[in-house]
């Protein structure tokens, strides 16, 4: 079972892997700058790097608290500045951008349960941390 949580890691960092090279596309920055986002063309690019970062270190499991955090910094604002479903009055874009919305609470919830949980046992900071806790002298997977 303790694979799981390595599975779990990547796929659900591959949400941000497969969107962070959008973020550097004058189409997307210039779909914010109409959505009303400040400084579009420095925010989507600065917004796609920290969930470029945040997507590796939880796929890989290092420091993974800290980069599940920048996800939640990352999806928060872009949440409420992209997916405003309330401010649509289209039938069909009012549903699309709540489910969106929606989509975005969900992904909240897996990245704090990922700052609260740690990676799990198969993650680089299990290794760093299995590294820390040998005896001196002997190295963790050393023939005894």
């Amino acid at each position: 079972m303790k694979q799981l949580a390595l599975v779990g890691r990547v796929l659900f960092s591959l949400v941000f892997l497969a969107a962070a090279p959008g973020h550097f596309q004058s189409a997307t920055i210039a779909f914010a700058a109409a959505q009303g986002v400040p400084l579009a063309s420095l925010a989507v690019p600065a917004s796609g790097v920290l969930a470029l970062l945040g997507a590796l270190s939880v796929a890989l499991g290092y420091r993974t608290r800290w980069g599940a955090a920048a996800l939640v910094a990352f999806l928060v604002p872009v949440t409420f500045a992209m997916h405003a479903f309330w401010n649509v009055s289209d039938p069909m874009m009012h549903q699309l951008q709540m489910i969106m919305f929606m989509k975005n609470v969900a992904l909240v919830g897996g990245a704090l349960t990922l700052v609260a949980n740690g990676a799990g046992a198969y993650s680089l900071d299990a290794r760093a941390e299995a590294r820390r806790r040998a005896p001196v002298g002997r190295t963790v997977g050393a023939a005894a």
